[in-house]
């Protein structure tokens, strides 16, 4: 599909429109398990992969979570074309609640799995140890001659298992295929200038402000063991799940697991969506 003079690549199964989901750095295929899932009990899942990741286009853009929340506006209004379900893990939770905050009425619900705080760790987060890290690694990236042979090193397989390693619990749903995924859009033309754009962009804004103003219904999916994105981060939609009567916020920590529940635990994942699905349907009947 082309917005904008951007060609964006996405995946759809099933009849009824219904949901559309983006995932940890914007491919579709890492929701694969999930999509099936879905589509297998009657909805239409739309699988989008964002712009600069997955097989869409990787144009000399800056990247930021503004650029692809327009995308994905776009991109439902253009094909779905009804109020839709979002759903989004790690950037994709925080792009999903932008869309609930700011597109209400093209906004049904979201499921947010995961949910990052920023599309980059602020610096009043970390410590000064790694603010030296992080920043040093900024500059070697940002580099035109370092810039690309620091992306080749940190595109090769063996990192990417081992990055993967460090936030599955589980080893085994590290495959082949799930490297793959990662590592074949990695050498499209551009994805060295996507990656330095994306690792210097805005934080964007914090999920905190974005929720005082959301009024649809929430799944929040939280894996008890990632590193990334620590449980204690989910302690506001915790809180929120307990203090309004009736909740709007539904929520579920899953343990032994890391930063991506939808693709390390598929059987876990998949029936909590479906049930809220249902519970959402039903509710909406009622009204």
């Amino acid at each position: 599909m082309d917005l904008a003079g951007h060609q964006t690549h996405y995946a759809v199964q099933g009849k009824a429109p219904t949901t559309a989901s983006d995932g940890v750095r914007g491919f579709s295929g890492h929701w694969r398990q999930s999509i099936s899932a879905l589509a297998a009990r009657g909805y239409r899942v739309f699988a989008v992969d964002l712009l600069g990741f997955g097989d869409s286009d990787k144009p000399p853009l800056a990247y930021a979570l503004e650029l692809w929340e327009q995308q994905l506006h776009d991109f439902c209004h253009t094909l779905i074309a009804q109020p839709t379900i979002f759903v989004g893990n790690s950037i994709g939770g925080l792009l999903t609640l932008m869309l609930l905050a700011h597109y209400p009425e093209s906004a049904r619900a979201g499921v947010l799995l995961n949910c990052a705080g920023g599309l980059n760790h602020r610096p009043d987060e970390l410590n000064l140890a790694l603010r030296l890290v992080m920043g040093t690694f900024t500059r070697l990236v940002s580099s035109p001659w370092l810039g690309p042979l620091v992306f080749n090193q940190v595109r090769q397989k063996r990192r990417i298992r081992n990055s993967l390693k460090q936030v599955y619990c589980s080893h085994a749903a590290v495959t082949d295929d799930l490297v793959d995924l990662i590592y074949r859009p990695a050498c499209d033309p551009g994805a060295q200038q996507v990656f330095t754009s994306v690792l210097t962009a805005p934080a964007g804004p914090k999920p905190s402000e974005l929720l005082s103003t959301i009024q649809q219904p929430l799944l929040v999916l939280w894996g008890e063991k990632d590193p990334w994105t620590p449980i204690q981060g989910a302690d506001i939609y915790r809180q929120l799940s307990e203090s309004a009567d009736p909740p709007t916020v539904t929520f579920h920590s899953i343990p032994e697991t890391g930063h991506c529940p939808h693709d390390e635990r598929p059987d876990v994942v998949n029936p909590l969506i479906i049930k809220w699905l249902r519970q959402l349907e039903s509710a909406e009947v009622m009204a």
